[in-house]
């Protein structure tokens, strides 16, 4: 059986390692490891997403959703600093990674948890993710239900999507749980989706 990013415990020899990337306009390093998704590079749709977003909301509560070993996330919490940046992912080993990676950068905003350690009380001013697509059609749209439904009333997510897995047709779905949802970039074979609240 493959093993997907996904699982919360990957069976793969956790072989600890580090990469330099850059994120928010600086070089960093960071901890990655086999069983996390694109766990040797900085991936293509994350990089068409960082490149496509508009400038992160200063403070509030802000969310990646599958963060991985936390590009997106940390990205975040370079950017604001005054921000509290949730890092969610149901991968344990990722999560270690990015709190490892929090630590030495001294990023004191990003708090790596799994999806039921965020309080149920906390609203988003911003999502950006690179969602897990390869769960499938029922697993995908009830994550999106669930956190695309606690944006604040004037926030916005970012959604990256491989054209060829489906985000035309993820679009039309979104808009059909009535949310304002438009293509706000294109490029290397992704589209980038901007989804607001409800209408």
């Amino acid at each position: 059986m493959v093993e997907h990013y996904f699982t919360a415990e990957p069976a793969s020899a956790d072989e600890r390692g580090t990469l330099t990337v850059e994120l928010a306009g600086r070089e960093v390093t960071v901890h990655t490891a086999p069983g996390v998704f694109s766990a040797g590079r900085l991936d293509l749709g994350t990089r068409v997403l960082l490149r496509s977003v508009p400038t992160p909301p200063a403070t509030g509560d802000l969310l990646d959703l599958g963060c991985g070993w936390g590009p997106i996330a940390l990205t975040l919490a370079l950017e604001s600093p005054a921000a509290t940046v949730w890092a969610v992912d149901v991968n344990r080993r990722a999560l270690d990674l990015l709190r490892r990676t929090a630590a030495d950068l001294g990023l004191t905003n990003l708090r790596v948890v799994e999806p039921d350690e965020v309080p149920d009380d906390v609203t988003f001013a911003a999502i950006w993710s690179n969602p897990p697509i390869r769960v499938g059609k029922d697993a995908l749209h009830a994550m999106l239900t669930r956190w695309l439904g606690r944006l604040e009333p004037d926030g916005q997510a970012w959604l990256v999507v491989q054209r060829t897995l489906g985000s035309d047709s993820l679009a039309d779905w979104l808009r059909g749980q009535g949310l304002a949802t438009t293509k706000a970039a294109s490029a290397k074979g992704f589209r980038v989706l901007r989804v607001g609240p409800h209408d």
